[in-house]
């Protein structure tokens, strides 16, 4: 893309001072190129940047644009400046990025909206707090558990294969840390058994209360030098397990592998959401196998379960692939040529659905603002049957995983964001291709006024 059809503001002396400090070397050098291909020249000063905590006091006055990590942004700056500063993130929005308020954010929507696609698009969770393995019984009671317990009783009369399966996951965790499957309360008692400390006397300080109130980009996994620890995770949710995922067939490189679905999302104002049509899929280091048939413990080696690229190398052959590239013939009863389509369609549904019940139904954790957008990775799995299921909402998604053949993704999806978000905001026009078809485009699935200005 070039600079070609765009015209400054009328008063081209009004300087945008542009903060760009990513913290990222993978990321650093796209967005620069992006923003000097989108944004003309004549208008656009770039701040240098020594510091995260370079000052905005000496900037002379005018249209600020920061694009920082979360913790370096000056916030304050943002509040008091509603005309002319602009941010790449939003205060306030752990309703979608932990877990656990997440499958709030969910249940409540649903509740109120019983007609809701998010029913049968987010599997309903059990969340609960717990310090100590002993207290599991008394944590689950509180959370009035009935259906994980019933699901236990199910299983007592079932064969293996069977079984429901159950998935554990830290509601404040990060690359894949403290996941684990379980399909009786032994296994689960197990898993919290392991992560006791032998001896509470030994155990490392403690966390900060206000770490699990905090709304950092980064989530904290409260990773100990010698393992997981449950009074550092202390919220958890327990889902269904998605059992069967698609799967590719053979001959193609990454067949009978599990995958999920990466899908880069602007969130902008208050309150326009829009989905990256260009989306990468995550495979698994391990061909799948259910976790009834797993010769040992599923827990032993999850590398058949879990798609998390930080558990393997992000360049390693087929871990990461664009989905667009995946075969539209796959070998299945239900599912059809178009069946990356119709994910496409469900993924911006359910996309649009649950950043609405967040802002309507979580207002309190999901604060938007009219000076401010953020970039999050959402991740999905799809089922045998071609449903698309959200598993979780990353905010500062690791871009790093896309890899150097794929980085046009992360240039692509940057480059829309500028047009989208940054140009409108500051009164830059940008004449937009008839992009609507093209890979990096950005496609609206939510357009709403929350009424703040």
């Amino acid at each position: 893309m070039s600079n070609t059809g765009m015209k400054p503001p009328e008063d081209a002396s009004e300087r945008i001072h542009a903060l760009v400090h990513y913290e990222d070397d993978y990321v650093q050098p796209l967005l620069m190129a992006a923003l000097k291909a989108r944004l003309p020249p004549e208008i656009v000063h770039f701040v240098e940047v020594n510091t995260p905590e370079s000052p905005l006091r000496d900037l002379p006055d005018g249209r600020l644009l920061q694009w920082r990590q979360y913790e370096s942004t000056d916030f304050d700056h943002v509040l008091s400046h509603t005309a002319t500063s602009l941010a790449n993130s939003y205060i306030i929005r752990k309703a979608l990025i932990r877990k656990h308020y997440l499958s709030t954010t969910v249940a409540h929507w649903v509740a109120k909206h019983p007609s809701s696609l998010l029913k049968n698009h987010v599997k309903p969770a059990v969340e609960f707090e717990l310090d100590y393995a002993e207290f599991l019984d008394d944590a689950l009671d509180q959370a009035e558990a009935w259906e994980l317990r019933e699901s236990w009783r199910r299983n007592e009369s079932l064969e293996d294969d069977a079984k429901v399966w159950w998935i554990l996951k830290p509601g404040m965790s990060e690359r894949g840390q403290g996941i684990r499957l379980f399909s009786s309360e032994e296994e689960l008692q197990a898993i919290f058994e392991e992560w006791d400390p032998a001896d509470s006397d030994d155990e490392a300080e403690e966390q900060p209360d206000d770490i699990e109130d905090s709304d950092q980009a980064g989530n904290s996994n409260g990773v100990q030098p010698n393992g997981v620890r449950t009074s550092h995770l202390r919220h958890f949710i327990a889902q269904p397990y998605i059992h069967p995922p698609l799967l590719l067939s053979q001959p193609h490189p990454s067949a009978d592998r599990k995958f999920h679905i990466r899908t880069y999302v602007l969130a902008a104002g208050a309150l326009r959401v829009c989905v990256c049509r260009r989306m990468l899929a995550l495979f698994a280091a391990e061909y799948y196998v259910s976790p009834a048939s797993d010769s040992a413990s599923p827990n032993e080696d999850l590398s058949a379960h879990l798609t998390n690229t930080c558990l393997q190398s992000g360049e390693r052959e087929g871990s990461v692939r664009d989905f667009w590239s995946l075969p539209s013939d796959i070998q299945s009863s239900t599912l059809d040529s178009s069946w990356k389509d119709n994910v496409f369609e469900q993924i911006c549904a359910i996309t649009g659905e649950v950043f609405e019940a967040a802002a309507r139904g979580m207002s309190i954790h999901f604060q938007t603002l009219p000076n401010a957008f953020e970039i999050f990775g959402l991740d999905f799995l799809v089922d045998a049957e071609g449903t698309a299921w959200l598993l979780e909402v990353n905010a500062f998604p690791d871009f790093k995983q896309t890899g150097e053949k794929l980085q046009g993704v992360v240039k692509g999806l940057m480059e829309g964001v500028i047009d989208v978000a940054v140009a409108p905001f500051f009164g830059v026009e940008i004449q937009l291709k008839d992009g609507t078809n093209s890979d990096s485009a950005l496609m609206k699935v939510l357009d709403i006024d929350l009424g703040r200005r």
